[in-house]
């Protein structure tokens, strides 16, 4: 069975880090969201992001045997996480105030709104 998918390790090690970053990705997006949902304040979403690059150290360390205290690698993580915890907080938070504030807001992207007048 276990060659029935995959033919080397190699494929299994590809699959495995491709779902690693993407729940990453989707989990940074999550925490953005939830931080908005709270109607708290950016800060937070940083503070989150850092928690999670953090983890996916851990996770990068813990099963392709990375280095665990890599600033360079942390880094990385953390800015590319913070990328896309950004875009959760800001989409929530545009859709929270158009619709929360429909006679003050209108939407100008996914991301921004402005005023109606």
């Amino acid at each position: 069975m276990q060659g029935l998918f995959f033919e080397s390790d190699i494929g299994v090690r590809i699959v495995i880090r491709t779902l690693v970053v993407l729940i990453g990705f989707w989990t940074a997006w999550r925490a953005g969201k939830a931080v908005a949902d709270g109607w708290n304040n950016y800060p937070l979403v940083v503070v989150y992001t850092f928690l999670l690059a953090w983890a996916m150290q851990f996770l990068h360390h813990a099963l392709f045997n990375g280095p665990m205290l890599s600033a360079l690698y942390y880094g990385i993580d953390f800015v590319t996480l913070l990328v896309f915890s950004t875009a959760g907080f800001r989409y929530r938070r545009t859709n929270q105030m158009v619709n929360n504030y429909y006679w003050l807001y209108e939407k100008t992207s996914a991301f921004s709104w402005k005023d109606k007048h």
